[in-house]
């Protein structure tokens, strides 16, 4: 009765390919040069001088050719349909700033025949060798000569029987990439990580102060939440429903109000994101707070695009956008007026947010859902004259607040992957592609 089981495990532990070194020519180590033209070939070798080891690496080069687009690719076999594999490769850089946009490494599934299978899959974050914090690698991708690594996990689409492994350099006509250490493996699927996450529906009227107005939240959300992960509030907790100005309502933080929240997330064993008006000396911030399940103040957001309202009552933007780590995963906050404009919700996900918590008064539905779709992000939101709502990464509502007052509560897993019909998994292609390299010029 043990047999299968232990067999399992056994395959599971032997890789399809492992490389370390590179004897005789490329062709003699299973590696050949791979473009789409002839013209646009970089140029490839074993470079004996440059490896993790003794026997040298498989060495790119743009040669001046800012068409220059391809690298080494080699087929494996023996793919199992819907089994996880797990590609890892280190390599080191030369030459080019953004190293996300030009080194790539690839897994193009192939049928029996050699026909795509599904869509390739992607590989793009990296992290430099022997660079650690309390024991987790850190990521590093400004090029510098170190080497770094990337893994890419993947399930095998319906039909595939092979593989190919691509290790390219991408339209960097002075660039240089050597790949080493490459290894394919079979991997376990990854288990669900299921979040449960609950944004609120509520707006107070006829409040007498700030505290009052916290206070109604408070009351609501009690006993009717349970077992959330995280908690959404909406934009302004302190000042909807009193008729006070940002000014008037506006403590600092910690303060008051994070003192009162805090012992709701404590109590509820939540996360909690609300939005308040923070007062630091002589500004006033639009500002989103995050509380962690003990209680305790863990970061705030200042609000980066105020609408002209805001300006005009004398609140002061902020000026950049954090992403903080959680033990679910790595949370993002936006408020409001940012779902206007592409770059909040861009640059969060691009510090690794996978969920965007998002405290907002009144807003545009319809950007909301592309901030979701663009970035491949979960957006929660939580407001007073915009949905509050669980939307996907592929823009879809997954849970929302039909009644006022009410909650939407889901459970979402991070780990799921969201396959596109015409693009496939996008979130790792979207960040190789997007060219935030290319300069932007004001009129």
């Amino acid at each position: 009765m043990l047999l299968l089981p232990l067999l399992f495990a056994l395959a599971l532990s032997e890789p399809l390919l492992e490389q370390t070194s590179f004897p005789g020519t490329p062709e003699q180590a299973g590696w050949h040069i791979t473009a789409q033209r002839p013209e646009i070939a970089p140029r490839g070798w074993i470079d004996r001088t440059v490896g993790r080891g003794a026997q040298g690496s498989l060495a790119l080069a743009g040669g001046g050719n800012a068409a220059a687009y391809g690298g080494w690719e080699r087929t494996v076999g023996a793919i199992t349909p819907g089994a996880w594999y797990r590609l890892t490769a280190e390599y080191r850089c030369a030459g080019f700033e953004h190293e996300r946009r030009h080194v790539l490494a690839r897994l193009d599934w192939q049928t029996a025949t050699g026909k795509r299978a599904g869509w390739p899959d992607y590989g793009t974050f990296s992290t430099r060798q022997g660079v650690t914090k309390d024991g987790v690698a850190q990521e590093d991708v400004a090029s510098g000569g170190e080497w770094r690594k990337i893994v890419l996990d993947a399930p095998a689409p319906a039909g595939a029987a092979q593989v190919k492994l691509q290790l390219l350099l991408s339209n960097a006509a002075q660039g240089m990439v050597w790949w080493d250490h490459i290894r394919l493996e079979p991997t376990p699927a990854p288990p669900p990580r299921t979040v449960r996450v609950v944004s609120v529906n509520l707006r107070p009227r006829d409040t007498k102060s700030a505290q009052d107005s916290v206070a109604r939240f408070i009351e609501f959300v009690r006993g009717r939440v349970q077992h959330a992960d995280l908690l959404v509030l909406p934009e302004g907790v302190t000042e909807v429903g009193n008729g006070k100005t940002y000014l008037e309502v506006a403590e600092p933080v910690p303060g008051p109000t994070t003192v009162a929240l805090g012992a709701l997330a404590r109590d509820l064993h939540t996360y909690l994101v609300a939005g308040v008006v923070e007062l630091e000396g002589p500004a006033a911030y639009n500002t989103a707070v995050l509380i962690d399940r003990s209680g305790t103040l863990i970061g705030k957001y200042r609000k980066v695009y105020l609408p002209r309202e805001e300006i005009e009552g004398g609140l002061t933007p902020g000026d950049s956008y954090p992403v903080f780590d959680t033990d679910f995963g790595r949370l993002g906050l936006m408020i409001c007026w940012d779902v206007q404009y592409a770059d909040p919700a861009r640059a969060l996900a691009l510090g690794g947010a996978e969920i965007l918590a998002l405290p907002i008064w009144g807003g545009n539905a319809t950007l909301g859902h592309a901030r979701a779709i663009e970035n491949h992000v979960f957006l929660v939101s939580s407001g007073h004259d915009y949905a509050t709502e669980i939307v996907d990464p592929v823009g879809e509502v997954v849970a929302k607040a039909e009644a006022m007052p009410g909650i939407a509560t889901a459970d979402i897993d991070l780990n799921r992957r969201y396959v596109e019909e015409w693009t496939g998994h996008m979130r790792d292609r979207f960040f190789h592609e997007l060219r935030d390299d290319v300069p932007v010029t004001r009129r």
